[in-house]
């Protein structure tokens, strides 16, 4: 496959560039600047814009699939549904199927039908609660939009780690351990990514766990 990863020097962007190319998969990491010098057998680098539509729908021009692994600095919180609106237009216009890494704000919190991960105090604390905020945007914006997207909630907890190439999938509420925990590393997430682009289900919005 053909896979352009935006937000490639992220956390999440990063190991879906190395977990991609381990598979064999032709990878297009973008970035915002200039490209670390150690990246993966198999990886192009490019520098792009992700509010650039216009740039972006050359670059996914030709490819199998998109993923949309950009994050915002602190403070930029409200530049999530324009960076993905962008980010979709994008898809739409190239004619890819795009997969937005999101959060998991949107989910719903196990035994609680109806209450989001974002008005959970135990899951969202107050400091973190305008990203959050806007991931639940962002995966509106997905919702309302005509391209072929899919929007995958990481657990609450999400964190470099150690790849085990296992985890659960769900579709919309969160994913949790017989101790309340929810969490998955960035490897496992990156995992979960790349097998949904391989071997594309229904799921519009899904989340995993470990």
């Amino acid at each position: 496959m053909k896979i352009t990863v935006v937000g490639a020097a992220g956390m999440v962007g990063s190991r879906v560039v190395s977990e991609a190319a381990s598979r064999g998969h032709d990878v297009l990491a973008v970035f915002r600047k200039a490209a670390p010098a150690d990246l993966p057998p198999g990886v192009t680098a490019v520098e792009g814009d992700a509010n650039d539509p216009d740039h972006m729908s050359g670059l996914f021009h030709g490819a199998d699939a998109a993923v949309a692994a950009t994050r915002p600095a602190p403070g930029s919180e409200d530049g999530v549904t324009t960076t993905t609106t962008a980010l979709l237009d994008a898809a739409g216009a190239a004619g890819a199927r795009i997969l937005v890494v999101g959060g998991a704000a949107p989910l719903q919190v196990p035994g609680h039908p109806g209450l989001l991960v974002l008005d959970s105090p135990e899951y969202v604390p107050e400091a973190v609660r305008t990203i959050a905020a806007a991931s639940l945007a962002q995966l509106q914006a997905c919702r309302s939009h005509p391209a072929d997207w899919v929007y995958v909630s990481p657990p609450a907890l999400l964190e470099p780690g150690r790849r085990t190439g296992k985890y659960r999938r769900g579709t919309t509420t969160l994913i949790t351990s017989d101790d309340g925990a929810s969490r998955i590393s960035a490897e496992d997430l990156a995992v979960a990514v790349v097998d949904e682009l391989e071997n594309p289900r229904e799921d519009k919005h899904f989340t995993v766990g470990c």
